[in-house]
């Protein structure tokens, strides 16, 4: 996967169309996530933050990758189903106009901490996760004045996040909602 996203940015970068509109920035928000295909699960609040890296190509046309660090899971009464991911989302935009966008595309996420366990009484059983998250994204944004940016997002996930077969939870997938504010320094 890092790879991958290298290999992108370099393109991106070296692209004479996409240096004409570079956009490199630094965001921040709030995620309401929960996970689909589970029952008894309710919403999780958290946080997003990290770098944005993005270009025009053409008019109408740009493309976004992030670099995100993002609260995500699950509350329930028997437990915490808390997961927090470093996420690299890589969305091309469509500009309805100058300042409004639609955007869409691929989301890796790599887990680097959880802590997902049940509690019955006395007994604390752990749930076992996947160490990777593959999502894709749908949303919009808007470009306000100063270099301030606002993105609104649903993150659907492709993966199930759960590795446990013989526990309670043996499906389900992220589903976050996140918005954000971000500015822009070119």
């Amino acid at each position: 996967m890092k790879k991958i996203v290298i290999i992108v940015l370099i393109t991106l970068v070296t692209s004479p169309a996409f240096a004409q509109g570079l956009d490199f920035g630094i965001k921040a928000g709030v995620n309401f996530s929960s996970l689909t295909d589970a029952s008894g699960l309710d919403n999780r609040t958290g946080f997003l933050a990290g770098v944005f890296l993005g270009g025009k190509l053409g008019d109408k046309l740009g493309i976004q990758a992030d670099l995100l660090y993002s609260q995500q899971g699950a509350e329930f009464n028997a437990g915490d189903f808390d997961l927090n991911y470093i996420n690299v989302p890589i969305v091309l935009k469509y500009f309805v106009t100058d300042k409004f966008h639609i955007h869409a595309g691929p989301q890796f996420g790599v887990l680097i901490d959880e802590n997902a366990q049940t509690v019955v009484g006395t007994v604390i059983n752990k749930i076992g996760t996947k160490e990777t998250d593959v999502s894709g994204i749908v949303g919009a944004g808007l470009d306000l004045p100063f270099g301030l940016r606002l993105d609104g997002r649903y993150n659907f996930g492709l993966t199930d996040v759960p590795d446990d077969p013989e526990k309670e939870f043996t499906k389900g997938k992220n589903s976050v909602i996140s918005l954000s504010i971000g500015y822009s320094f070119l």
